[in-house]
Parts: C-alpha cells; structure tokens; sequence
C-alpha cells in the first residue's frame, strides 16, 4: 500500500465554513488547496441540497472566502483578495460576476449582513491620521525617508501582524446600494463586530475600552444603537467575552466567555443577557466542558464557523463543544437545559443550521479523511455525506486509523491519547515510535486529519500522540494543573504514555524512541531531553528555551508566564530560570534538530537560537533549520513550500536516527 507524503498537501482539498442559503436548499462553502505559486487559493463552492452536487462560484488564483448570505436570500457577500488587500464582494444568489463594493486602505474583515440585506456591517484597520479609503491614501501619500518606528505600550509587536502601527480595527457599515460608507467607531482600541439586532436599530461588538487596557487582557460586549449612538456594556470589565449573538425575537443575546478564574487555562461558557431586565447570567456555570472547538489540527487554512446558533423560535440554540479528543454538537435552551445532538469519535469544525427546520451542513474531520461537508438532521440524528473532495486522490494512497488508548498516570488520573501504526504494519516486526507534543499548552488532540503524523506512519512510524494535563477537553481541574508545574505533571503523564505504548504495543522497539512538539510542545520537546535519554532523536519546532528571554521578544510574553508559571523576570527571574530547558542543557545528549520560522513572534526564533548554540558549544549533535518571513503558524498557514519541508526535516531526521 502506498502512503501519503509531505509533498501530497498540493493534492489535498480542504472544506471549510459551510453556510446554508435561507430556504435551506443550498449551502456555499470554501475550497481551499495548496498551490506552489500563489500559497493557496481559495474558491467559494454552491452546493445544491437537493441532488447533492456542487459547482464553484469564484474562480481566480486568490482567496475567496467568508460566504455570507444576505437574510432575504437574494445575494451572497464574500471577501477576496483579487485587488491586492482584503475586500467585500457581492453577487446575486444566481452567481454571475462579483461586484466589489469596498476599495479600503487596510482590507476588511467579518461581514455581517444587516435584517433588512440592505447594509454590511464590518472591520477595517484605521491608522491615525491617515485616510482609511484607499484612494485617498494613494493621493496623499508622500515618499517617506524616516522609517524610525517608536513604539510606547507594551503591546508593540504581534505573531500575525508583526511590529505594530497605530493601527486599531474599527466598525463601518456600508449600504450596498448607495455605497455610503459610514464609521461607527474611534479609538485607540480594536472593535469586533458580533451581530445586529433583528429590528436593525442597533449592533452588538466587543472590544476592550479599559483605560488600562494595554496590561489588562479583557474584552467586553457592547450594543451600540445606532440612531442615538447609545452605548451599553453588557458585561463587568473583568473577563474575556466575544461571540455576542441575538436571539430571533430580540430579547436575548447570546455570549460566549469567561471571568478569566484560571487565567488563559479558564474554560469559556455560555452566557444570556437579558435585553428587558438588563442582566447578565451564566448557562454553563455547572458545566465543566469546552464551549467551542479547541482541536489542534495542521491540514486546514483559514478558519470555520463554529458560533452559537440560534432557532427561530428563540428558545433555543445550537453550539460545539470540545470533549475528550472530540467535538460535538449540543442544543440548549434559554432556560438553561443542555442537550447533545451529536457526539462522535470525529472532529466538527464547520457548522450551520436552518433555524426553522433545524436541519444543519457540518464540515467534519476523522484521522483518515481531511474533511468534508454532511448534512445532519438535529432532530432524528440523520447523517448523509455530502462532499467527497478528495476521494479521487484517497483512492490511490491510504491513511492509518488512528487507535484511541487510555491508561492511568502515576497518580492514578486517566489519561486519554491515540496510537498511529506504521503503514503495511506486520505484528511480528519492531518499529520506531515518536511521541507527538501539542502546543497551547491549553488545546486538545482530537480525531482529525495530520498530515504530519499520516506522512510518518508512511515512513514507518509509529505515531504516539496524548492529550497530557494542561490539555482542554478533560474538564477545568485538568487543563488548570499544569499552571505553575511545567515540566511536572505533564512530563510524567507524558513519560507514562510512552510507558503505556511500549507496554500496550510489542511492535514497538523501546530503542528506537522519538520525540517532537511546537511550541509549548517545543517547550516540552526541549525540557524532556534534558531530563532523560531514553529518547534516541528529538525535533523542537518553535520551541521556548528561556523563559526570562522569553519575557521581552514575545508578543504574550509579559502576561504569559505571569499566567502559566505564576511567576515574572522582575519579580521571580530564579523561578523563571528554574522552568527554562536551557538550565539543563548540559545534560541532553539527544540529537535535536531545531525547526523555526525568523517571523515567529510568539516563540521568537533566539529561544531556539540559545538551545542550539548552547548545545554546539558542547559540540552536541544539533541542526538549526529556519524559515524566512514565517511566524508561528508555520505548520498550518505558512507557505505551501516551507509546510512541507517542515514535515520532511522531521521526517528524515527520524529516518537518520531512528532507522
């Protein structure tokens, strides 16, 4: 049997944010693929509901993408980046030639039609005192010889941005028809636009408008009525809270957040503002699950809708969870009860419902298939398939299931993972194992397509991939337990996963152990080898090394260790060393290739820089390998090329050592 390859991502489609028309007979989506010229092109895709069949709507070498349907069904809005920058496109609900409706200095973002089709409520860039039309801008601009930068707020820099301007997103809404433009906000602060009120005399965003917003990582919701310009905070100021959805009749809104109790590790819940009486109250306060999908993944590019959805009735609304390597779709209702609608061993990551019929299009993922669209009706459990965009490649390579396990920790908890056997396995064979780390700390492995982990089980590997405390999907004790204690708990439930696999599974030499992981996996990749040698080769991919250096070239950084470590260089520098793998790096004696993209602005790359040369200085086998204009989303939106060198680095590095 032939496997897949790292080269194979130019073959593979990805689906991503279905969107049902209003009379439920057809749903647009995205269709992505990697392309060694233009990164990748996105195309929006209409599928018919009726006979199951589905035509492309957009065509070009661009993105295409975020299909929303006008509520009266009559057009579809999409935005593209055919002009240059990112901007709003129209066509009618026949399809026919996009009409492109903005010409913005810094693109737009998150369009959301108004209850009327007549309008388009959106997010744009503005810079201080430059224009925000990009015609304007064209007749203004000067040539500029001063290319000093001065930055004064420690928020100065971002991993997807880079260094920052003073640039802030802010709220337009533009009537299709006149091309009025019309900015709602101001501000030295980013606007996020949620949804309109059903009767369209006001909107719901989110925003942080703290004065001490620059230290304090908050978010609050807003109305904003648009007549008077009323503004009213829906929530306290002291929590992070986005997805503000109305409910069909007005009288509620729906909110998906948390209090920030544990930090980044605090798990999102669901929450109603009631518009009469002016109270905010919790749904989920005695739900110890993921509201939403936190599921780590390397095969799909730009992002799907996962909202709160409401029913037309307003009682009720659909919504994901994250549970134990898997995400599934509950039903709740205004009064607080929760049921489940969907629960699989699979990863939903698309999701869109008919409020009136509650039938809903699903994008869903399993080891063994990228992704494709279902329909499911909500009430009966009905699954149908509806794309099948790669099986035409599939039907000449094959994919290895991925086994779930569970085993307890040294203290007893139960853990939760999968094992990937190699590709043509025969029992009576021994066959090199890597351990696969995730990154977050605070994500979840779940059942969905690697492509890296199926490139390894091609090669021969076995695939060894767990969901260690710290990890979301176990409940709010589990992924709380690793703040303060990196490199405690998580090593251990680690090292008994690798226990467990060697116990579990005679196929597997216990010479021939691997181990990598990106960045909190880098982290945990780097802290293992200077704990043990048990591990013949090791790949750290945008890993941290030292977390006081760490402190000052992150984008997170000054509030990260603060929330993780429970520690700061100003106050704690020993405790912050004592966490750093670069504090033992006189002890590793595991060959490490070290994988980082120079843009990385989340683990900057002289984390990775102080681990190699600290271990050349000791004439350690290490090998740098890093990536130009990449920043930390180099495994799942870098550039096609530089994704699949990433997975062949590792790949070969494992065949040298571990072969």
């Amino acid at each position: 049997m032939k496997g897949i390859s790292a080269g194979d991502l130019y073959q593979l489609y990805s689906v991503t944010d279905p969107q049902l028309s209003p009379d439920g007979g057809r749903a647009a989506f995205v269709q992505t693929i990697a392309d060694k010229d233009h990164s990748y092109i996105s195309n929006i895709f209409m599928l018919d509901l009726t006979v199951h069949t589905s035509n492309q709507w957009t065509f070009g070498t661009h993105k295409n993408f975020s299909p929303r349907w006008s509520p009266d069904g009559s057009k579809l809005a999409f935005l593209s980046t055919r002009s240059g920058k990112t901007q709003i496109y129209v066509m009618d609900k026949n399809g026919g030639e996009a009409e492109c409706l903005t010409s913005l200095t810094n693109g737009a973002s998150q369009i959301i039609w108004s209850p009327c089709s007549s309008k388009l409520l959106f997010s744009s860039g503005v810079s201080s005192g430059e224009p925000y039309l990009a015609a304007e801008q064209n007749k203004s601009e000067e040539e500029k010889t001063d290319r000093h930068a001065v930055y004064n707020k420690v928020r100065y820099k971002s991993d997807s941005s880079g260094y920052l301007k003073d640039t802030y997103q802010q709220l337009f809404i533009l009537d299709i028809e006149t091309k009025e433009l019309n900015k709602l906000t101001e501000g030295e602060w980013d606007y996020l636009p949620s949804d309109w009120s059903p009767d369209g005399t006001a909107i719901v965003y989110s925003a942080s408008e703290d004065e001490d917003r620059d230290y304090s990582i908050i978010s609050d919701v807003f109305i904003l009525h648009l007549e008077t310009k009323e503004k009213t905070r829906v929530t306290g100021g002291t929590g992070y809270f986005s997805d503000a959805k109305w409910s069909p009749d007005g009288r509620y809104i729906s909110l998906i957040g948390h209090e920030k109790e544990y930090k980044g590790a605090s798990l999102p819940r669901i929450w109603l503002y009631d518009t009469e009486a002016g109270s905010l109250g919790c749904l989920t306060s005695g739900w110890d699950a993921y509201i939403g999908d936190v599921a780590i993944g390397d095969f799909h590019v730009g992002t799907s809708n996962t909202r709160l959805q409401w029913t037309s009735d307003s009682i009720g609304f659909y919504f994901v969870i994250s549970d134990h390597g898997s995400t599934g779709v509950y039903y709740g209702t205004v009064e607080g009860a929760m049921y489940p609608s969907r629960l699989e061993s699979e990863h939903i990551y698309g999701l869109t419902i008919h409020p009136d019929t509650h039938q809903a299009v699903l994008a869903i993922s399993h080891p063994t298939n990228p992704g494709d669209l279902y329909s499911l009706n909500l009430s009966d459990g009905t699954l149908e398939q509806l794309t099948h965009v790669n099986q035409s490649y599939l039907n000449h390579i094959t994919l290895t299931p991925a086994e779930p396990i569970s085993w307890e920790a040294e203290d007893g908890k139960n853990l939760h993972g999968w094992i990937i056997k190699p590709l043509n396995y025969e029992p009576e064979q021994k066959y090199p194992l890597i351990l696969e780390i995730h990154g977050g700390p605070h994500a979840m492995y779940a059942n969905t397509y690697y492509h890296e982990f199926q490139t390894l089980s091609a090669q021969g590997f076995t695939v060894l991939y767990t969901n260690p405390r710290g990890s979301h999907g176990y409940g709010q004790e589990f992924v709380d337990a690793v703040r303060g204690d990196y490199g405690g708990s998580d090593y251990t439930d680690l090292m008994s996963a690798v226990d467990y696999a060697l116990s579990a599974c005679p196929f597997v030499d216990q010479e021939r152990l691997g181990v990598t992981g990106g960045s909190y996996g880098g982290f945990m990749t780097n802290w293992i080898i200077g704990r043990t040698n048990r591990f013949k080769a090791a790949v750290t991919q945008r890993c941290i090394s030292n977390w006081l250096s760490f402190y000052g070239v992150s984008d997170i950084g000054y509030y990260f260790t603060e929330w993780e470590l429970k520690g700061n260089v100003i106050d704690d520098p020993e405790l912050l060393w004592n966490f750093s793998p670069l504090k033992y790096v006189s002890k590793i004696e595991t060959p490490l290739l070290l994988l980082h993209g120079e843009r990385d602005f989340r683990c900057p790359i002289e984390q990775a820089e102080q681990f190699f040369v600290a271990l050349k200085r000791q004439k350690k086998e290490a090998v740098l390998v890093s990536y130009p204009g990449e920043n930390h989303e180099i495994t799942r939106s870098g550039k096609p090329l530089a994704r699949i060198n990433h997975t062949e680095q590792i790949k070969d590095w494992f065949l040298k050592y571990l072969n």
